[in-house]
């Protein structure tokens, strides 16, 4: 891990007068997988909404592989290199499995609209290419050519996730933030998840964010684990770190807890 491939600096957020995040201060270094956990309302999704590009904090910087990001569209945000899934499922519902990973490589297209009406040789070139490409991303995630053709919401929903996660893949990125990956998972599925995780990293070189609230899976799968409570980051460090910090114990079950430690 060569460095800081994501760095936020200071990072506050507040809406109608309510604070949502304060003065955040979080790293993603280069080739690592971390968690992001915290009670409810901590202000977790908050954290990749601001990242994302859908939430613009009001003070603190974003950078990401050296550039700003605080002044970036989400569509610049998912080209710059940064793909995300969400908690609850998203996918196109009267789109087939195929068609959902296809659509995450738009921003990878060079193709305009008029190449696309007259069908060019060269968008038909392009579109085949990005076919082939979104077959290896489904493979990769374990859903078969049996299931390219039909519409995405009919799928089990363990499957769901992964077409969510292969169109994220199909997006190129250098960085994937996983938004509650293992809700709904049964316990096979979420075994399937860590290896998953581990095998985007390791095979495909990107890095790794999730929010998690199955602290379990994140004991097995991360390097690096930062706490937010009440918006304020008041942790960071391996999972044996975490067990036993304080700061965290009370945050999840109160003071009169605070020399005890979480049984993750």
């Amino acid at each position: 891990m060569s460095g800081a491939l994501l760095n936020l600096s200071g990072v506050s957020l507040a809406f109608a007068g309510n604070t949502v995040l304060q003065n955040v201060d979080f790293q993603v270094a280069e080739g690592a997988v971390v968690s992001l956990i915290g009670p409810n309302g901590a202000g977790k999704t908050s954290l990749f909404n601001c990242i994302t590009g859908f939430y613009k904090p009001q003070s603190g910087a974003i950078t990401f592989d050296g550039h700003e990001l605080l002044k970036l569209r989400p569509h610049r945000v998912t080209a710059s290199g940064i793909a995300r899934t969400f908690q609850n499922v998203r996918l196109f519902r009267e789109m087939t499995v195929m068609q959902n990973v296809m659509s995450g490589m738009h921003s990878r297209t060079r193709s305009g609209a008029i190449a696309a009406i007259l069908r060019l040789p060269s968008q038909r070139a392009e579109e085949a290419a990005i076919r082939d490409y979104c077959e290896g991303c489904l493979r990769f995630v374990g859903v078969g050519p049996e299931e390219y053709d039909r519409i995405a919401t009919t799928l089990a929903y363990g499957h769901q996730r992964r077409v969510e996660i292969a169109r994220a893949l199909a997006t190129q990125p250098k960085l994937l933030l996983l938004d509650e990956p293992a809700a709904g998972l049964n316990a096979g599925e979420k075994q399937d998840l860590i290896a998953l995780i581990r095998r985007i990293r390791d095979e495909r070189g990107i890095s790794v964010l999730l929010i998690e609230h199955d602290t379990g899976l994140v004991m097995q799968v991360s390097e690096r684990i930062s706490v937010l409570d009440h918006g304020a980051m008041i942790a960071e460090g391996t999972a044996k770190q975490i067990q036993s910090n304080p700061k965290v114990i009370e945050a999840y079950l109160g003071q009169e807890d605070a020399e005890a430690e979480l049984d993750f």
